[in-house]
């Protein structure tokens, strides 16, 4: 078994498999098939850390930074992880059905218009500056960049949340 390696120069290479899979070759030319990438600080620090795990769950390469990896590189690992992380992030707080939980929120996205049931304010879940994490009932995340910098609408429906 391989150990964990490091970037910037990989001795290790990664591709997709006919069946849409990613197959990382280490430098012992071992094929891993099914390796998913795992962001180590997907909010604070998108650039820095990241796993490539194998199907086993176990870390088999370590990038210190995204951004340093062979540009045709970083392409794939972006595609793959902006589908992996899936993250509407609300504009706008359109309304809420009811100010306790269950709620059903109607919001603008940057992805369109979406509604959603918020079962507890335990489901927002508040980072640093003024950033903010809604988990809905139906186990997706959503994103308030910067809760100061929505409108003065959907920042009381917040408010009645927080």
């Amino acid at each position: 078994m391989s150990t964990p390696t490091s970037t910037p120069t990989p001795d290790w290479r990664l591709q997709r498999n006919a069946f849409d899979r990613l197959v990382l070759t280490d430098e012992a030319g071992v094929e891993h098939v099914g390796v998913v990438p795992v962001r180590a600080f997907p909010i604070g620090a998108p650039d820095e850390g990241l796993s490539l795990v194998g199907s086993d769950g176990h870390e088999l390469v370590w990038v210190d930074r995204l951004s340093a990896l062979p540009a045709d590189l970083r392409q794939l690992l972006e595609a793959v992880l902006a589908q992996r992380e899936f993250t509407p992030v609300i504009q706008r707080i359109d309304s809420a059905s009811t100010f306790s939980t269950p709620s059903t929120w109607h919001v603008t996205t940057d992805r369109g218009p979406t509604s959603f049931v918020l079962r507890s304010e335990d489901d927002i879940r508040r980072l640093e500056d003024q950033t903010l994490l809604i988990l809905s009932s139906h186990g997706v995340v959503f994103a308030v960049q910067n809760r100061s910098a929505l409108d003065a609408h959907s920042r009381r429906v917040l408010d009645r949340f927080l």
